[in-house]
């Protein structure tokens, strides 16, 4: 049989054709139905948490804030987390206490990390996230005296630094310190505390009272003359709430609640009395708190060797003790007033005292006046004269708030919270470079000045920050009383760190 051949040339367009069949009819390869094999989603789980803070400074003792949560996950998607578990880095709440619900508040100065957990599910293991926070005391109030300075801040401690040498700084030592340190103790219930030459007394939340420093004249009213490097309390009372002290003397306030009508406010004086400062009409000094009168009092103040006072009932004024330069204010000098007596007929609203010299503020418009040694300008009326009678300060148009006096300095802020010194400033306790003035001039231009406090040639004042006050200091410093790490002056104000 003869076999038959096609011609390549036939044979390309067949194998074309079939390749077309071919495609129209699926191929014709595996077999495929035209179904796929399911997959398994992949599943989503949290990645990460990142916590938002309305702020990483916290207060102590100052509102709490509240901490949220937001997760993202492993498809990129993100969304508020709840039910997480909060807690801080150490697992305590020494420095920062955290809630379950996130609400974080400070309580004490320091730093922290607050977490925030998702526990383990099954096979998921937990995440976490967590932030840095800082808790920190703003300054509250601020004394100074002599050679040192202690102030209080929100954590409710006190905070001491300068001169040490008869333990006035209560930190248990009678080491200088250029920096603040704390007062023995570790208390967080201070309220109120007045600063001497060489010693300083203090009230408590709860209305005792207590002392520590120098005693050579019974100034720490504990009966005895022996000196106490750390806060100690006097006696019982639970009633005390106020206090100033001179050199070398104390009066203090205390209430008490009355059957009928307003409590009364009670004076107590001890310590030092050679010239009659304690207003008892002797000169023999008391160890021990002891009541002076039966009246009611609304401030007290107190000098080297003087004491002024407003009486609660008509706020008339009142002074007594050694009146050499006129610091009196009844209109002469030399002879000592032995026992409390009223000077003019004016209303006062606040009183302050320098070594020499008085200051007061009227009630009815908050005029500023002062009298007694002037040789430096500390009165602040254009003279080195002393004055013996209440004497207006230079600016009629003024009104103050807040006043202190130096051994020859003062220092006071007005009602639109400007800050000025007058008097001697060789130190730099006006805190401007000028060796002194006899009128107030002005510091700075800030109008944000709160409080003042003058020891013997330094200065100290609280200035509003934020919501916060921050304390600055200036002036004498050969004792670390500015505490700012150094002994360097300083003739304007420096900040002191929280």
């Amino acid at each position: 049989m003869k076999n038959f051949t096609f011609p390549a040339l036939w044979l390309a367009p067949l194998f074309a054709l079939f390749a077309v069949l071919l495609s129209a009819c699926g191929g014709g390869g595996g077999g495929d139905s035209g179904t796929t094999t399911p997959t398994t989603p992949v599943a989503v789980t949290l990645r990460s948490i990142a916590i938002t803070a309305p702020s990483t400074t916290l207060i102590v003792g100052g509102a709490t804030q509240t901490y949220t949560a937001t997760g993202t996950y492993t498809d990129g998607s993100t969304k508020a987390l709840t039910g997480l578990t909060w807690t801080t880095k150490s697992g305590g709440s020494t420095v920062v206490q955290v809630t379950s619900a996130g609400i974080v508040s400070g309580r004490s100065i320091g730093t922290e990390s607050v977490i925030a957990t998702q526990p383990a599910a099954g096979t998921v293991a937990s995440v976490s996230g967590s932030v840095d926070v800082t808790s920190i005391a703003p300054w509250t109030q601020v004394a100074a005296g002599g050679n040192q300075t202690i102030a209080l801040k929100t954590d409710g401690k006190l905070y001491s630094w300068g001169l040490n040498i008869q333990g006035q700084l209560g930190d248990g030592t009678n080491t200088q310190r250029n920096t603040p340190v704390t007062v023995a103790g570790n208390s967080t219930i201070w309220k109120q505390v007045a600063v001497g030459d060489s010693f300083a007394v203090a009230i408590r939340t709860d209305g005792t009272l207590w002392s520590w420093g120098n005693n050579l004249f019974g100034q720490l009213g504990q009966g005895d003359q022996l000196p106490r490097t750390v806060p100690t309390q006097v006696g019982v009372a639970k009633n005390w709430t106020y206090v100033a002290v001179g050199k070398s003397h104390v009066v203090a306030l205390s209430t008490t609640a009355a059957t009928t009508g307003p409590a009364v406010v009670s004076l107590w004086v001890w310590g030092n009395n050679y010239a009659s400062q304690l207003g008892d009409g002797k000169t023999v000094d008391l160890l021990v708190p002891t009541r002076l009168g039966t009246d009611s009092w609304l401030a007290v103040a107190a000098g080297d060797a003087h004491t002024i006072a407003i009486k609660r009932s008509d706020q008339s004024l009142w002074t007594w003790g050694d009146n050499t330069y006129g610091q009196l204010g009844n209109g002469t000098t030399g002879a000592k007033v032995g026992v409390p007596t009223q000077v003019g007929t004016a209303n006062w609203s606040a009183v302050a005292a320098g070594s020499r010299h008085s200051l007061a503020i009227r009630n009815d418009d908050g005029v500023l006046f002062a009298w007694g040694a002037g040789e430096s300008g500390q009165v602040g009326n254009n003279s080195t004269n002393l004055q013996s009678s209440p004497t207006q300060i230079s600016d009629a148009s003024a009104r103050w708030t807040q006043v202190a006096g130096g051994v020859s300095h003062s220092i006071g802020v007005r009602n639109d919270g400007t800050l000025w010194t007058w008097g001697r400033g060789v130190e730099g306790q006006l805190g401007q470079t000028v060796a002194g003035s006899l009128m107030p001039l002005q510091v700075g231009s800030l109008r944000t000045w709160k409080a003042v406090a003058a020891g013997a040639n330094h200065s100290a004042a609280l200035q509003t920050d934020g919501n916060n006050l921050s304390l600055w200091t200036w002036g004498l410093n050969t004792d670390g009383q500015l505490g700012n790490g150094n002994n360097a002056n300083a003739p304007a104000p420096v900040s002191i760190a929280y």
